[in-house]
């Protein structure tokens, strides 16, 4: 990046992320920083081999404490998105969150799901699955319940137990199934369950 372009950007918008150290980076993540973008804007596509490429080495950079970024940033660069993990004898990828339009895209191939509406999935891995609204402003898929458990939240021995065990009082964010699991009840009949008692 050129000094007049720094200058530029600093009168006129701060940057969204920048480097501490002059390291050779990747042309995506030059791309990001060259064009103020940040790292979720980045111009692969999503789901692509060379997205989840550009989100490791961002990673990576920022443990390092080589790269600097947004709150936005800096969340999705904790969590587990582009790590990989084997469902059903395939590979993967955790915590992928997908473009607004490309979501609801998707739910509607799979019985028009809404967001913030939990649906019982087919094929696992879990019982249940939503989709909500991503802090960086995407939509997630949530999926949540053991689907070899039964829910008998009808039990008030059991309620109890598992509002405890959960620390159902303090599941406040609904990107997370800890969210929807301890709020499972409010949605009884769209997932045909027999109570709507809450947890």
């Amino acid at each position: 990046m050129q000094f007049e372009q720094i200058v530029h950007n600093t009168l006129n918008q701060p940057p969204k992320i920048y480097l501490l150290s002059n390291i050779a980076i990747s042309e995506g993540l030059k791309y990001c920083i060259d064009n103020n973008l940040y790292i979720y804007e980045n111009p692969y596509r999503i789901y692509s081999n060379a997205y989840f490429n550009l989100i490791q080495e961002a990673r990576e950079l920022y443990i390092n404490n080589i790269l600097e970024c947004s709150d936005d940033d800096a969340e999705l660069l904790e969590s587990n998105l582009g790590t990989t993990a084997v469902v059903n004898g395939e590979a993967v990828y955790l915590d992928a969150p997908m473009l607004v339009q490309e979501a609801l895209q998707e739910s509607n191939k799979q019985g028009k799901h809404k967001l913030n509406k939990p649906f019982r999935t087919s094929g696992g891995p879990k019982k249940f699955a939503v989709y909500v609204r991503s802090k960086s402003g995407g939509v997630k898929k949530v999926t949540f319940g053991d689907p070899n458990l039964k829910i008998k939240n009808s039990n008030p021995t059991r309620a109890k137990s598992f509002r405890a065990r959960h620390k159902c009082s303090t599941k406040k964010d609904r990107t997370t199934a800890g969210y929807w699991s301890c709020n499972v009840g409010r949605y009884a009949k769209a997932l045909g369950l027999k109570s709507s008692t809450p947890w």
